[in-house]
Parts: C-alpha cells; structure tokens; sequence
C-alpha cells in the first residue's frame, strides 16, 4: 500500500510485511504474506472477492499455488508474461469493417 509520500506503509498485521524498492522516482511496494500448505489469500474485497490464491502443496523449495477467479482474469507465470508483451505488434494503423472508406 503505497502512501504518496515516497514510502510503503501498512498497519500492523501478524503475518504480514511491506518490501519497498525504489525505481527512479516511483517506489513499488510488494505485500509479504506468510501462508502455510493448504492456507488461502483473498484478492480484493473480502465480501465480493476477486478470486483467491491457495498454497496447494509445498514439497521441498517447490511450492504449488492454485488460483481461482473469473475466466475473464489473465493469470500468468511471469516468464510467460513478458513472452507475451514481447511478441505484442505495434499498432501500425486502424482496423475498419468491410465495406466502410476512410473519411
């Protein structure tokens, strides 16, 4: 939660910690939270969720997360994402229905 002022604040929680790194003159704030095999985090409004990530497994340094929201949410492993803002083309001009002249 970022609070304008050039830093990350939160109001104390169990469980729960800010990371603040400086980029420039933006500071991105990351939420830090400690979850145990089979423990949930809620994403968004508690009452109306936006969907939630659940800790499925933990075997050694490898941890399974299972997530669930709307179809319409792109969910994506990080690798994957930036292979997907990579291939992205350039707008190169607009696309018009058949049949329609450009003014």
């Amino acid at each position: 939660m970022h609070d304008g002022g050039g830093s990350c604040t939160l109001k104390r929680q169990v469980g729960m910690r800010m990371i603040a790194r400086q980029t420039g003159q933006e500071v991105r704030c990351m939420l830090v939270i400690t979850r145990r095999e089979g423990e949930e985090v809620v994403i968004g409004d508690p009452a109306d969720p936006t969907g939630y990530v659940k800790i499925a497994s933990i075997k050694g340094d490898r941890v399974r997360l299972a997530f669930k929201f709307p179809r319409e949410v792109e969910v994506h492993r990080r690798e994957v994402a930036d292979q997907i803002i990579a291939q992205k083309p350039a707008i190169a001009g607009t696309i018009r229905p058949t049949g329609t002249r450009p003014h």
